[in-house]
């Protein structure tokens, strides 16, 4: 049964998962719930407390009232509980990976990932807490401050309210937990309403591990019922989101003097040159198109490919889709799943549709059934298309064919994003100057972009956010500098 009991209930035979507030497991203050289904069967999963406005404003409170209580932790405690959580982690894998299949509908393969790549955030966290450190700055460079000194320091910078996605339920919330907590602030989790019982089985492990009560708190609910009261609450120092950007942008409207971290949509393009090692460009763009459905902030949606090679490139791609199986998410084999929800598969199924209205191809798939939409490829989309534009978060394939290496970089930088993009070339003078040229936060070359656990730093560009994320990055982020000045008295 592992240690799962206490954060929830029976009631009319659905289990029913409670809140985490100030270190005690509790219902909302109206106890209502909302439910939670599996995308891959639209069974019900679970029932979860919906956090209320009075519920969010106690987690909020709760975490004030104990932010001094981590900001003071030694770094070494700080240390050993963020291994302790790792552990727990690593301990209870089998019943966190079986969650995120059934709430999320993720294949088990990429499940398994995911709770691997979680449990290894929280060891590096507690590794990067061990280099929270300052500098000592001499006065002696400038004429001014020749009789002086400072140090400088960085100091948490307090509450830090994390909105998590659903794409990855667990691991994008403890990429912002884990450094929060290593750097010594106090955290406020908003989950993901789609699939939020990973991380309320996660803040179980943190409690376990001897998380102080207080300083950690698990909500769940209706974004619009909760979000702004959030976000606005003068409480809050920080705000890490990951999600839309039109969400992004409304936070940033309303958020008011706080920090902010927003890792927004994303348009990734993969520009193809005439050069390429085609075997190699279709194996990472079908990665980058299709893992997870396409459901993913750094996918590649937009494939920018010389005309002289993209028939060569179809004719590869279209052999290699047909091994990206379609199936349940329990299946070992499977590498497609269902899209998280009605709405998504919509969207992506109106994407195409108006497309193909306008002149594109459907080269492969184009169906869907239930929430399964099927791998897709689709050829000769142009500018004047919303595909090529909009975020797709499915699993297409879109290519878009230009004349030339500076069409592919004046139709990449079109975009309103700037998160992702790749370069395939054997050139590497061209694959450094088309880099240095896209507007995009980090580009990847000869292969596709994947963040991982960010030992390389990542973030948007434009209107794809605000910030870097990464090993220590996260925590430059989440601490503000405080710098004392000494000054030599005279006898």
């Amino acid at each position: 049964m592992g240690p799962w009991n206490e954060i929830r209930f029976t009631k009319d035979g659905k289990r029913v998962y409670k809140l985490f507030i100030g270190g005690r497991w509790v219902k909302s203050s109206n106890n209502k719930t909302f439910d939670v289904k599996n995308p891959a069967t639209d069974k019900l999963v679970a029932r979860v407390q919906k956090a209320t406005p009075d519920d969010a404003l106690r987690a909020i409170e709760s975490a004030h009232k104990t932010k001094s209580l981590i900001s003071e932790m030694p770094a070494v405690q700080r240390i050993e509980l963020l291994e302790k959580i790792h552990e727990l982690v690593l301990k209870y894998k089998k019943d966190l990976v079986d969650m995120i299949v059934q709430e999320a509908g993720k294949p088990v393969v990429y499940a398994e990932g995911e709770v691997k790549a979680t449990a290894e955030r929280l060891h590096f966290a507690a590794e990067e807490a061990k280099t929270f450190q300052g500098e000592y700055i001499p006065g002696d460079i400038t004429p001014d401050t020749v009789k002086k000194f400072a140090i400088v320091s960085r100091k948490p910078r307090g509450v830090v309210l994390a909105i998590s996605s659903f794409n990855y339920p667990l691991y994008i919330s403890i990429a912002k937990v884990a450094p929060a907590i290593a750097s010594g602030n106090s955290v406020v989790l908003k989950s993901a309403s789609d699939d939020p019982i990973c991380t309320l089985m996660f803040a179980r492990l943190a409690e376990l591990a001897g998380m102080p009560k207080g300083v950690f708190n698990v909500v769940a609910g209706s974004s619009s019922e909760i979000g702004d009261l959030m976000v606005s609450d003068k409480r809050v120092n920080m705000i890490s989101f990951t999600g839309s950007t039109y969400v992004g942008k409304h936070i940033a409207d309303i958020a008011g003097m706080k920090r902010l971290h927003l890792e927004l949509g994303g348009k990734g393009p993969a520009i193809v040159l005439e050069d390429a090692d085609l075997g190699l460009v279709v194996k990472e763009c079908l990665t980058a198109a299709l893992k997870f459905s396409g459901q993913r902030c750094d996918a590649i949606s937009r494939v920018i490919i010389v005309d002289r090679v993209a028939n060569d490139f179809v004719e590869i791609i279209l052999k290699g889709i047909k091994r990206w199986k379609v199936g349940s998410p329990r299946n070992r084999k499977t590498k497609i799943g269902p899209l998280i929800n009605k709405k998504a598969i919509e969207k992506v199924e109106v994407l195409v549709k108006e497309a193909v209205e306008k002149g594109a191809k459907i080269l492969y798939g184009g169906k869907k059934k239930r929430l399964y939409y099927y791998p897709t490829v689709l050829d000769n989309v142009n500018q004047n298309m919303r595909i090529a534009w909009e975020e797709t978060f499915g699993p297409v394939v879109t290519i878009i064919r230009v004349k030339d290496e500076k069409e592919a970089l004046k139709v990449a930088n079109q975009s309103n994003y700037g998160l992702d993009a790749c370069v395939f070339t054997r050139d590497i003078e061209k694959a450094i100057s088309i880099a240095r040229n896209l507007e995009d936060g980090s580009v990847t070359i000869n292969a596709h972009p994947s963040h991982g656990l960010g030992n390389f730093p990542f973030g948007g560009d434009k209107d794809s956010g605000i910030g870097r994320e990464g090993l220590n990055y996260s925590i430059d982020e989440m601490t503000k500098l405080h710098t004392i000045v000494f000054t030599k008295i005279r006898k």
